[in-house]
């Protein structure tokens, strides 16, 4: 299991790329991550709404209203061409992280 601490920059990334090929809501979209991780790492309720909101403020993701499921409507969130720009941006600077630590990981 991946510690939190390691994720924690990235989760936006996590959450943006659960939404690049179909809008989709909160549980769909943890469940999306869980799948990818293959185990390796559980993100947590409050910290996948934390970033939908995050997201949304900043013009990355859009919500809107669904149909009903079980009396109430949910909140779908879809990539908006920002969103789109703000993925790539943080795949990139993801890459340079990766280079930058491997510079300093020292393998047996």
């Amino acid at each position: 299991m991946i510690s939190a601490e390691v994720i924690r920059g990235y989760v936006d990334l996590l959450v943006l790329e659960a939404l690049l090929d179909e809008p989709s809501y909160g549980y769909a979209i943890s469940k999306r991550i869980e799948q990818i991780a293959e185990g390796q790492y559980e993100l947590k309720e409050t910290t996948l709404y934390s970033a939908l909101r995050r997201l949304e403020k900043q013009g990355a993701i859009a919500s809107f209203k669904g149909s009903q499921s079980q009396g109430r409507a949910r909140t779908y969130y879809e990539l908006t061409p920002q969103g789109h720009t703000h993925y790539r941006d943080r795949c990139t600077e993801w890459q340079e992280t990766v280079d930058l630590v491997r510079r300093f990981v020292r393998l047996p």
